[in-house]
């Protein structure tokens, strides 16, 4: 699911809280939050960018991994929380996008933020390639105006 906002559009999906997220406190054990944002990504490339992993790994032989990860813990999630994941494009480049996920709670407050710069690679080669051109059409849908660039916080 998705928004369209004057800055681009928003991926939107929701994520439980399950059992197995979750330290002995019952709150989400930091790197789950590591496996939510590839989730997230995952979702996005197949819902809306028309090439999920399976075709992109074992058909194309090419790939998105993550390159570069900051993330800010706000706040803690709890388990049997249902969590509001945010994502945006901040800026797309030849073989590499940089993308905001920001995780929110039911209440709609914060949780997590993080900027990731995932470079397209030929899983044959080891090699960066350059981002398709149907995969960065698509992605750039979801472009932030560079106003919102500027926003350390991403999408809202």
């Amino acid at each position: 699911m998705n928004t369209v906002l004057p800055g681009g559009e928003v991926f939107r999906r929701s994520i439980p809280v399950r059992f197995g997220d979750c330290d002995p406190a019952g709150i989400v054990f930091y790197p789950r939050y590591f496996e939510m944002f590839n989730s997230v990504i995952e979702d996005w490339c197949v819902q809306e960018l028309g090439t999920g992993f399976r075709e992109m790994h074992l058909a194309q032989h090419w790939g998105v991994p993550t390159v570069h990860l900051e993330t800010d813990f706000i706040a803690p999630s709890e388990l049997g929380e249902v969590l509001q994941a945010n994502l945006q494009v901040q800026k797309l480049g030849r073989c590499s996008l940089h993308v905001a996920i920001r995780l929110l709670g039911p209440d709609g407050a914060e949780r997590v933020r993080a900027k990731l710069v995932l470079a397209a690679m030929d899983l044959r080669e080891r090699r960066a390639i350059p981002l398709p051109p149907h995969f960065a059409g698509e992605a750039s849908r979801f472009l932030a105006a560079a106003d919102d660039n500027q926003d350390q916080k991403g999408p809202a």
